[in-house]
């Protein structure tokens, strides 16, 4: 009797056991999704447009969609530490726009100015008067679209000249090896658009007048940012998430707008304004 008793109770114990341990097998899986709070992307385009409208971009003929674009990458870059610690400059080339208006920004994201606007080439495998055609081939004299850093300066066939580094693997990754650099041609500036109808092109870099070159070089030199938008349908780049800069914007704009956050120099009062 004792026996069957102790038999009992130890199939109960068991029993137990398992009902107390189950879990439903979907409980255990981790599922990772990025999440944005609630009204960081309001935040996030408020920066875009403040920047925007503070530096007067409208008047120059600047899409809002490509500012935020650049700033997307830009703030990217920053967050992972790809860009010096002081670099608030930016540089905007939209190829979506005639060779002859000038389609290339230089921009102080931190005080809001625009410091340059100006005519800039495309490559002659890209187009005529409108670049429509992208590569990252070597010999292919086109332009490569994506985003870039500023390099080394040098003395070139083209004279002084900024190296670029392409960031977009497959888009623009070939730049050096390329030798894609800023520099520049005679071809550029409104002489050229006179005889021409339009400005001269180069075998793919974003050449520009030579009457503005060194201030462009010395201005974006040493590791800053250039963006170059364009009218392509199979562009895509990493860069342009912007779960990260809505995340980092939001909370730094409840706690304190009134200085940059830490050691960014990502300027967050556009964000509230």
């Amino acid at each position: 009797m004792r026996k069957h008793l102790w038999w009992a109770i130890c199939v109960m114990l068991l029993i137990s056991i398992t009902v107390i341990s189950w879990k439903p097998t979907n409980a255990t899986k981790n599922i990772e999704v990025k999440t944005v709070p609630a009204g960081a992307k309001e935040y996030f385009e408020q920066y875009v447009n403040s920047i925007y409208q503070v530096a007067q971009l409208q008047q120059t003929g600047m899409n809002v969609a490509v500012l935020q674009k650049a700033l997307t990458g830009y703030l990217n870059l920053k967050l992972e530490n790809k860009l010096p610690e002081n670099s608030n400059i930016i540089t905007v080339v939209d190829f979506s726009k005639s060779s002859r208006e000038k389609r290339m920004w230089i921009i102080d994201v931190l005080n809001k100015t625009l410091l340059l606007n100006t005519w800039v080439a495309h490559g002659q495998g890209s187009g005529d008067d409108m670049a429509t055609m992208f590569s990252n081939t070597n010999e292919s004299h086109q332009s490569s679209l994506g985003f870039y850093l500023t390099e080394d300066v040098y003395m070139g066939k083209h004279g002084r000249s900024l190296r670029l580094n392409g960031l977009d693997e497959g888009i623009n990754s070939a730049a050096l090896a390329r030798g894609i650099v800023v520099h520049a041609a005679d071809y550029v500036g409104q002489g050229a658009i006179n005889a021409m109808g339009r400005l001269g092109r180069s075998f793919g870099c974003p050449a520009v007048s030579p009457e503005v070159s060194n201030m462009v070089i010395n201005t974006i030199k040493g590791h800053s940012m250039m963006f170059i938008h364009g009218n392509s349908s199979t562009y895509t780049s990493k860069l342009l998430d912007e779960t990260a800069p809505m995340n980092y914007l939001m909370p730094v704009a409840k706690v304190d707008t009134t200085h940059l956050a830490d050691n960014s120099n990502i300027d967050t009062n556009a964000v509230v304004k």
